[in-house]
């Protein structure tokens, strides 16, 4: 399972916070990995450098083998809050996906 960062033009990702990421990325989706060829995760501000409500999103795209990408995102007041609650509903939509198989 490959897996990749990616942030928009206003957030600066430090290693060490990549690295958290990828680790607990690669730890929640173990049980998935025969399945998932890649995973990756987008880490955008909504409202840019202004402050906000819910404005930070995380979107997960992953690939099963041999179909489509699928995604899902969520908005949090941290980003650490939005990557939770977009593992949370990629883990729900995997296991529909997977069951229909």
């Amino acid at each position: 399972m490959l897996i990749q960062i990616n942030t928009d033009k206003n957030i600066t990702v430090h290693e060490d916070y990549n690295a958290k990421l990828t680790t607990l990325l690669s730890d929640e989706f173990q049980r998935y990995s025969s399945h998932i060829t890649r995973l990756e995760l987008h880490l955008s501000n909504e409202n840019g450098p202004k402050k906000g409500f819910n404005d930070k999103r995380c979107a997960l795209e992953f690939r099963l083998a041999g179909h489509k990408p699928q995604a899902v995102s969520d908005l949090g007041d941290t980003y650490d809050l939005a990557v939770k609650g977009a593992i949370h509903k990629m883990k729900a939509m995997l296991d529909t996906t997977l069951a229909k198989m």
